[in-house]
């Protein structure tokens, strides 16, 4: 339990991220908080990197109830304050928080406070002293011998990840674990880099191991905004099947035939941006609604009736409006939106009408 959120067992697979403002920058990360909880994020995770910072937190801690993560490393009375602080859990590197004393004193404060302590091992931790190299075996023993250290003051309230920039170390490496001890385990790449490069690679590894029923807890290690993180990783769990999408939009890649006076990107995107108004209409509902944009009259008119409602290029500057398998008018391009948006509004309200 972090806070009132459940990791592991039956629960869903969560949604992290973390800030990335200094932390004395308390109206503005209690600000990336909020956007990041209203984008879909579980927990968020904050670095706390020195006493100095103790006070910023529980100013932070007071301003919001999402489930807080603290993120501490080499002192273990940092560790300790930020329980005391409201953290929600902690994440440490046992093996380099201060030696057996300094781990048993975070651990009775951890206990005390009902916080579970997440242990974090990436391909830059691993010791190449003691390990030689960075590889699926050496990522596990490492996580292993530092939840040994939890495990022997009698600890076990544990969250555990191992990650690397690396897909099939990470893969393997998570699946090795998965058969060596129940943990609730948080996944995501480490240093996944940024844009498209950052998807593609995060979502092959975090969605193979999800397909495999590996994996509790998830964050998408992204460099920019970390609202993009949350994106990603709701489409993750959508794409998975592991939660019910709001609404989904079909659009063509487009073709030689689509009318040059339309552009479908920016009319998928505007027709994306008009539906979020309904996001929590249709979550409440546990619906998902099917919204077409496509480009011709080729492929065009089958997809968008296989849809809820959708737009299929007509030519000469006109679209075509399909409701529920039903073509029901032509309209013109720059009244799209709008049209299209009503008819999603009457297809809502006609869902309402059947619950009530």
């Amino acid at each position: 339990m972090a806070g009132e959120l459940i990791i592991g067992g039956d629960a869903p697979v969560s949604i992290q991220s973390m800030t990335n403002l200094p932390i004395d920058d308390v109206r503005g990360t209690i600000k990336q908080i909020e956007n990041l909880r209203h984008a879909g994020a579980d927990l968020v995770r904050l670095a706390v990197r020195n006493e100095a910072s103790i006070k910023h937190l529980r100013e932070i801690r007071s301003s919001t109830d999402i489930p807080l993560s603290a993120d501490v490393h080499f002192n273990f009375r940092i560790a300790i304050l930020a329980i005391e602080a409201g953290i929600d859990k902690i994440r440490i590197n046992p093996g380099n928080i201060g030696g057996p004393d300094g781990v048993r004193e975070v651990v009775r404060a951890a206990g005390e406070h009902g916080v579970p302590i997440r242990v974090g091992v990436n391909s830059g931790s691993v010791d190449l002293g003691r390990y030689k190299a960075v590889s699926p075996a050496t990522l596990v023993q490492s996580a292993l011998d530092n939840i040994r250290i939890l495990e022997d003051n009698d600890f076990f309230e544990i969250v555990v990840s191992l990650k690397s920039s690396d897909i099939f170390q990470t893969i393997e490496a998570n699946r090795l674990f998965s058969k060596e001890r129940d943990y609730p385990l948080h996944i995501g790449l480490t240093e996944a880099g940024y844009g498209i490069s950052c998807v593609v690679q995060s979502s092959i590894a975090i969605g193979h191991l999800l397909l495999e029923g590996i994996g509790d807890t998830i964050r998408v290690s992204m460099t920019g905004d970390p609202l993009d993180e949350v994106a990603v990783a709701k489409r993750i769990l959508e794409s998975v099947g592991m939660r019910t999408p709001e609404f989904r939009i079909i659009s063509c890649p487009t073709c030689g035939r689509t009318d040059p006076s339309v552009s479908i990107l920016e009319l998928a995107q505007a027709v994306e941006s008009g539906l979020t108004g309904y996001r929590e209409r249709l979550r409440d509902m546990g619906r998902t609604l099917t919204v077409a944009v496509m480009g011709c009259e080729v492929n065009g008119p089958g997809e968008a009736a296989h849809a809820d409602v959708g737009v299929a290029g007509g030519g000469k500057g006109s679209m075509l409006l399909f409701s529920k398998g039903k073509k029901l008018k032509r309209i013109k391009v720059d009244e799209v939106v709008p049209v299209l948006l009503r008819e999603v509004e009457r297809i809502i309200d006609s869902w309402s009408d059947i619950r009530e």
